[in-house]
């Protein structure tokens, strides 16, 4: 073995050892390398297209970036607060429709008779029943409190008397729990604040991290080129030319497709005047970052609100969605994503249930990409191994962007 092989094999005995002990730090590395992959391509168009310097194009890009956010957030939360607000109110209601109104249609569409139940108790609030010797059996349903009074009878308390009680004497009851759990309230506090300030610290160490990573990307990518043999640099930027072919479908083609789907979500949601559209837009704009798991919980929300509305509506949402998704699966993603950057739908639902099941929400996030570049490692030393077979001879090797001269 050389010393060059040992080299290496130290080194990355070495990385893996550090990464396995630090992974508890490493998110803000993470998210920063995504950061800087998506806006990479931003600041190389303005150092090309208006001559900026590189530390001029970054800070053009963070200011467009903020500038960018702070418009949708100011244009988008009141009528956000409005529609949630809106939910809170008729959540009781939509509960009732979907339970008296929705349940029953999709039981008479299978075919399934409700049976009549054997007390009405469960189904009223209170039930008389006259019985033969003229007395009378009361049954009493779920959720009502009964009182017994001093002469022995039986009181229920109005409707929304309960509800009165309780915000009148809202203030002592809040009172006395905090005089009662004040080191509880004391440590919930620093919780918010140290959370808040967490968030905060993050926010700014992970924007830091992938300012750096856009500023040095040449000098990152020469340390790795010098490490490799001379023979095998070409190599070397062959594959790293098809990681970010695959990234790039897999990453901005992903987020691309995202808005593209919540625009045409929230056109065809405003056109049929579906409740809570906005709110409802937002989530499928949001959930289509996932594939093919994240389309199907958002229409479940959408489809359901659409039946409470009328079955003509909930046909229409469910159709629309799948004619967003069928234009995305033929159109958008060959134009925009490529063929070469596709991974089989195989692939991702193996990979979206391996990381959720082993990271949770942030494995599902990033196992698509991880598996990109699984796939394009097994593809690019698949080339390495048989391009001398005439399977492979159509296979060209795939160039990377040229390095100054002093690099090579």
């Amino acid at each position: 073995m050389s010393a060059r092989q040992i080299f290496l094999s130290v080194t990355a005995v070495v990385v893996v050892a550090i990464l396995v002990v630090a992974h508890a730090v490493l998110f803000p590395f993470v998210l920063a390398l995504l950061i800087a992959y998506m806006l990479t391509p931003v600041v190389s168009w303005l150092e090309t297209r208006f001559r900026m310097s590189r530390v001029a194009g970054v800070c053009a890009t963070y200011a467009a970036l903020f500038v960018v956010i702070y418009a949708a957030a100011a244009l988008s939360i009141p009528r956000l607060a409005e529609e949630v607000g809106n939910v809170r109110r008729d959540l009781p209601a939509l509960v009732r429709a979907v339970r008296d109104d929705v349940l029953p249609k999709v039981r008479g569409l299978v075919g399934e008779r409700p049976k009549p139940p054997e007390s009405l108790a469960g189904h009223a609030a209170i039930v008389v029943r006259p019985q033969v010797d003229g007395s009378y059996a009361v049954e009493v349903g779920q959720g009502v409190e009964l009182t017994k009074t001093k002469n022995g009878f039986l009181l229920a308390p109005p409707r929304g008397h309960g509800a009165a009680f309780d915000i009148d004497h809202l203030g002592d009851e809040t009172r006395k729990w905090v005089e009662s759990n004040t080191a509880e309230v004391v440590s919930l506090g620093r919780a918010i604040l140290s959370g808040v300030s967490k968030f905060i610290f993050t926010t700014g160490i992970t924007l830091m991290l992938a300012a750096y990573l856009i500023l040095t990307r040449e000098r990152l990518f020469h340390s790795l080129r010098i490490l490799v043999h001379p023979r095998h640099r070409t190599d070397l930027e062959s594959f790293m030319a098809r990681v970010d072919r695959g990234l790039a479908g897999v990453i901005r083609g992903q987020l691309l497709i995202c808005l593209v789907n919540g625009a045409l979500t929230a056109i065809g949601f405003a056109a049929v005047k579906l409740k809570y559209w906005p709110v409802l837009a937002i989530v499928a704009t949001l959930f289509s970052i996932v594939p093919i798991f994240g389309a199907i919980m958002s229409s479940i929300p959408a489809v359901v609100v659409g039946l409470t509305q009328s079955l003509g509506t909930a046909v229409f949402v469910l159709g629309w969605i799948i004619g967003i998704h069928q234009i995305e699966a033929n159109f958008l993603n060959p134009k925009i994503m490529g063929d070469a950057a596709k991974l089989h739908p195989v692939l991702v639902v193996f990979s979206l249930l391996a990381g959720e099941h082993h990271f949770g929400v942030a494995g599902a996030l990033f196992a698509v990409p991880c598996m990109s570049i699984l796939q394009s490692i097994f593809l690019h030393f698949r080339y390495v191994v048989h391009r001398d077979e005439p399977a492979f001879s159509g296979e060209a090797l795939l160039t990377a962007p040229p390095l100054d001269p002093h690099d090579r």
